[in-house]
């Protein structure tokens, strides 16, 4: 099996390292193309071509070649589109592009992470296949938080018809199916997970439940890798025999349980911080303001006479309060 390769970064377009990049999950998924002996992939959802590079370094090895398909997609993996000419990059969206490449030997379906494209996706796919057998699918984010919840990036592409109710920016936290101040910030998502068609996962069993040839792998890690291949493919045993041992393995599922907790408790506490900051310099400006206004002073004045000697405040006080708050944040 693959071993990632070191000096790529898949946490590079990572900054809170969340472990959103399929390349985490290279290992299994390089060893998936090897063991259907791909010489031909098309990748969905390249943007900064994390996945793209390492694909290249197998594909050199393999003899084979490369199709990025990203409408958008980021400086880096057009660099990558010069460097390269195993490479062909598609500026189109994923039901555009997969209408009018080559079909490969492999689709890794990595774009929107909702119903309405992964269906769309695997419909187009399956149509230009006809009784031809499928090609090898991989799928990225078949676990939480999108395996049973809509994503969009680009809301208005998706027909409103077949849109969850949605909310921009939402907070999405473990066990909660609704959304929570706090959780992980998403673009566009469902208001709520699960459901009849909402999520990656949901999609992929509703095509698979119509072609029971096929079998589907889920390898619970780095927010879930799909691998879908048919029983009678002249590779079945040889990707069986790779993929059984990490196929809904228990141990691997209360690792990423924990993970994600773990990351979005992070970000939970983060954002409280935050909020706990802000309101301080807020308290901490108004007691500046306080400190040089006349209303202040008068009010000591009063005070000082009520008390007949000290006041019942001090601006002194103030002034520790201010730089006590000040070393606290």
């Amino acid at each position: 099996m693959h071993r990632l390769d070191l000096d790529l970064d898949p946490y590079a377009n990572d900054p809170g390292r969340w472990g959103a990049s399929l390349a985490t999950n290279v290992e299994l998924l390089l060893g998936s193309l090897d063991a259907a002996g791909a010489t031909s992939v098309a990748e969905v959802g390249a943007y900064a071509g994390d996945l793209t590079a390492l694909l290249l370094r197998w594909a050199a090895g393999a003899g084979a070649t490369v199709t990025a398909i990203d409408p958008a997609p980021k400086p880096p993996l057009e660099q990558l589109e010069r460097d390269h000419d195993a490479l062909t990059l598609v500026r189109a969206t994923s039901h555009e592009a997969l209408k009018t490449i080559d079909l490969p030997d492999a689709v890794i379906l990595d774009g929107d992470h909702n119903y309405f494209t992964v269906a769309g996706e695997l419909a187009i796919v399956a149509e230009r296949a006809g009784d031809d057998p499928l090609p090898l699918l991989l799928f990225h984010d078949v676990g939480w938080p999108h395996g049973r919840r809509d994503l969009y990036e680009a809301p208005e592409a998706i027909p409103p018809e077949h849109r969850q109710p949605m909310q921009e920016g939402g907070g999405l936290f473990p066990g909660e199916p609704g959304i929570r101040p706090g959780g992980l910030p998403m673009k566009a998502s469902a208001v709520r997970e699960g459901g009849p068609r909402n999520g990656v996962l949901t999609a992929i069993e509703d095509f698979a439940a119509g072609r029971p040839d096929l079998r589907l792998a889920i390898i619970p890690a780095f927010f879930g890798l799909g691998i879908m291949w048919a029983h009678d493919a002249p590779y079945a045993d040889a990707l069986a025999e790779l993929l059984d041992p990490w196929d809904r393995n228990p141990l691997l599922e209360r690792l990423e349980a924990n993970r994600v907790l773990h990351l979005a408790s992070s970000h939970y506490q983060l954002v409280q911080a935050a909020r706990w900051r802000e309101r301080d310099w807020r308290k901490t400006e108004l007691l500046r303001k306080l400190l040089i206004s006349k209303s202040f002073s008068i009010g000591q004045l009063v005070s000082r006479l009520r008390q007949r000697g000290e006041p019942a405040f001090s601006k002194a006080e103030l002034q520790d309060l201010v730089r006590e708050t000040e070393q606290a944040s």
